[in-house]
């Protein structure tokens, strides 16, 4: 094949380190421009490396979006059971305050030995109950707000009353129906 030649003027820097590089590999200057050129000039030559970085690119790209997604869902979440707190819950009585406040630690202490562990395990609690309404509760969304008849199970025998948050004992008529 033919060549054309060319006249090259590069900064000092530059042409040291191209001297050293055609050292190292003991090969011609114009081998090393040849292949330079051509790795510039045609990127498809490493055939799907562009495609693996898109797809790639795509998959962090999604990855992101759901932890976005994640952490707007857990921070009205938050906000939601915050307002509910302040705006519910019954100021406690100056006599029982000490109480609740030992009541209060102890449930800190297993609130956040459970949160270590779902962590350390890998689990989500939100994929868990949200796996199982369509099982437990199909027509969960299609009720209309303020509808008594969201019941749930707490697993301990007891059910929580949507409407009001109150734990009913089972011989109080508070299981599912």
């Amino acid at each position: 094949m033919a060549k054309k030649r060319y006249t090259l003027y590069l900064p000092t820097p530059l042409a040291r380190k191209f001297d050293q590089v055609a050292r190292e590999r003991q090969g011609a200057k114009s081998a090393l421009v040849e292949e330079a050129l051509r790795a510039s000039l045609e990127p498809r030559q490493h055939e799907g490396v562009e495609d693996g970085l898109a797809r790639r690119l795509n998959e962090l790209h999604k990855a992101v979006a759901r932890q976005a997604s994640d952490q707007l869902v857990a921070t009205e979440t938050l906000a939601l059971l915050v307002r509910y707190f302040l705006t519910v819950m019954p100021p406690i009585p100056e006599d029982d305050q000490e109480s609740a406040r030992l009541i209060g630690r102890w449930r800190l202490e297993v609130f956040i030995a459970e949160v270590g562990r779902r962590v350390a395990e890998g689990r989500r609690h939100t994929s868990e109950v949200l796996q199982t309404i369509p099982i437990d509760q199909p027509d969960l969304f299609a009720a209309a707000p303020g509808d008594t008849l969201l019941k749930r199970s707490s697993g301990n025998g007891h059910a929580r009353s949507a409407a009001n948050g109150r734990v009913a004992k089972p011989e109080e008529g508070g299981g599912h129906g």
